[in-house]
C-alpha cells in the first residue's frame, strides 16, 4: 500500500538531511532499515499508537531549539564508582570518558564496529529492532538503525565489579543526536547499566539487549535537567531461559519524552520488570509505551508506572501484555497510575491484554486521581504544612515504582532527586 502523500513527503524531508555512516558490518541492517522506513513512513498523529502524542517535533528535518539548563546541581549517579562513557550531543567524548576496559566486559564503539566485516554485534544490530516492528510499527527506531552515528556495543561475559554508566551531555541548542547501543549478556553473566543526562535538543536512542540463559541485566535511567529537550527512546530486549531484566526510568522535566520498551520472553522461567516514575510541571508531555510478549512457560513480567502531573502537564501510558499460545503459567502484571495535582493536567492510558493460553495469571489496572484529602488532613492536623504534606504523599504515591530498583543505594538517590524536585517547585 502506497504511503499517504503527506507522510511520504515528511519522511523524505527528514531523510534528505541525514547521511548513512560508512557502515561496515552493519551496512546490510542499515540498508534494510532504510527500505522498511520508506515503506512505513515516519509516524503521524493518525497512527494508532501516536494518537495521544504529537510526533511532529520528533520527525521534522531540523531539531527544534532547546535552551541549555544551567545549574550547580550534580548530575545523577556522580557519587557512584562506575565506568563512565560520555557522549556530548550524541558524539563520544574520549576526554571525558574512562578507558573502555572492565573485567568481564568488552566494549567497542559503534564507529569501530562499522570498520569491521566480522563482529559479534553484526548478529544483533538491527535484529531485535526489526523483530519489534510486529505487530506495531516503530518507525523512529527504524530511522535510528539506519542512521545512528555513534553508540557502543557491550559484551558481558562475567560479573563486572561496577556499573557501566552512559552519560549524555547537551552542549548545543540545536543538536540532533542519534545513538544506537547493542548489549549482549552471556549465560550466567550479570551487569548494571546506568543512563543519565539530557543528551541533545532532540534525542533518538535505540538499545538492543540480548540476555542469554541465566543472564541478568539491571538498567536504571534518569532523564531530566534541560526542560526544552525532546527525546524518543527505544529498548528492545530478548530474554532466554531463567534470565532476568529489570529496568527503571526516572523522568523530570522535558517538553516531550517518549520511552518505548519492547520485551520478548523466549525462554522458560524468565523475569522482566519495567517501571517508571515521572514528575511533570507545565508544558510537559511524557509517554511510556510498553509491549511485552510472553512466548515461553512460567515467565513473569511486571509493568509499574507512576506519573505526578500539574499545571497542565500530560502523561501517557500505553502498555500491552501478549501471551502466545503455549506460554502457560504466565504471570503478567501491569499497573499505571497518575496523581493530578490540579484540574488542568491529564493522564491518557491504554492498557491491553491479549491472551492465547489458558493457565495464566494476568492483570492490569489504570487509575487517575488527586491527593487523598483524608491523608492530607491527617498530616496537617499533626502540624505538617500543606506543601510538605503534599510532597510526602506524592513520594508515597511514587514508591511502588521506585521499589522496583533492587539496589537500595540507587533507590535512595532516586528518592532524593524526587524530593529536591518537589521542594524546588513548592
Amino acid at each position: 500500500m502506497a504511503l499517504p502523500q503527506a507522510k511520504q513527503t515528511a519522511t523524505e524531508d527528514r531523510l534528505a538531511v541525514l547521511t548513512m555512516p560508512d557502515a561496515g558490518c552493519t551496512r546490510k541492517a542499515r540498508e534494510a532499515a532504510l527500505s522498511r522506513l520508506r515503506e512505513m513512513g515516519l509516524p503521524s498523529r493518525r497512527d494508532e499508537y501516536w494518537k495521544y502524542t504529537r510526533p511532529d517535533t520528533l520527525t521534522t528535518a531540523q531539531a527544534p531549539h532547546a535552551a541549555l539548563f544551567v545549574s550547580d546541581e550534580q548530575m545523577m549517579f556522580h557519587e557512584f564508582d562506575r565506568l563512565k562513557i560520555v557522549f556530548i550531543d550524541g558524539v563520544f567524548s574520549p576526554e571525558e570518558s574512562d578507558e573502555l576496559s572492565l573485567e568481564g566486559v568488552s566494549i567497542d564503539r559503534l564507529e569501530d564496529i562499522c570498520c569491521k566485516d566480522i563482529h559479534w554485534a553484526k548478529e544483533l544490530y538491527g535484529v531485535l529492532e526489526e523483530a519489534g516492528q510486529t505487530p506495531v510499527q516503530r518507525p523512529l527506531a527504524t530511522l535510528n538503525t539506519a542512521f545512528a552515528t555513534d553508540g557502543v556495543a557491550i559484551h558481558v561475559k562475567g560479573k563486572p565489579s561496577k556499573p557501566i554508566s552512559l552519560i549524555y551531555r547537551h552542549a548545543s541548542e540545536t543538536s540532533d543526536a542519534i545513538l544506537h547501543h547493542v548489549i549482549r549478556v552471556e549465560s550466567g553473566a550479570e551487569v548494571t547499566i546506568l543512563e543519565n543526562g539530557p543528551a541533545a535538543s532532540r534525542f533518538n536512542k535505540c538499545m538492543e539487549i540480548d540476555i542469554a540463559d541465566g543472564g541478568k541485566l539491571h538498567h536504571i535511567r534518569a532523564q531530566g535537567r534541560d526542560h526544552q529537550r525532546r527525546a524518543a527512546t527505544h529498548m528492545f530486549t530478548r530474554l532466554g531461559r531463567e534470565s532476568v531484566y529489570k529496568s527503571f526510568t526516572l523522568t523530570v522535566n522535558g517538553v516531550l519524552t517518549r520511552n518505548e520498551q519492547v520485551i520478548e520472553l523466549t525462554g522458560d522461567d524468565a523475569i522482566a520488570h519495567v517501571a517508571g516514575a515521572c514528575v511533570g510541571d507545565g508544558d510537559f508531555h511524557h509517554d511510556d509505551t510498553v509491549f511485552v510478549t510472553h512466548d515461553a512457560v512460567n515467565c513473569e513480567s511486571r509493568q509499574v508506572f507512576k506519573k505526578v502531573l500539574r499545571n497542565g502537564a500530560t502523561g501517557v501510558f500505553q502498555g500491552k501484555i501478549l501471551v502466545k499460545e503455549g506460554a502457560q503459567k504466565t504471570d503478567g502484571y501491569q499497573i499505571s497510575q497518575s496523581l493530578l495535582l490540579d484540574e488542568d493536567s491529564q493522564f491518557l492510558a491504554k492498557p491491553e491484554l491479549e491472551i492465547y493460553a489458558d493457565d495464566v495469571a494476568c492483570s492490569h489496572g489504570s487509575t487517575s486521581g488527586a491527593i487523598d484529602e483524608t491523608a492530607l488532613f491527617y498530616l496537617r492536623s499533626r502540624g505538617v504544612p500543606v506543601k510538605e504534606a503534599t510532597n510526602m504523599l506524592t513520594l508515597a504515591f511514587l514508591a511502588e515504582a521506585v521499589v522496583e530498583i533492587e539496589d537500595s543505594e540507587v533507590a535512595e538517590k532516586i528518592v532524593n532527586r524526587l524530593e529536591d524536585w518537589l521542594a524546588r517547585r513548592s
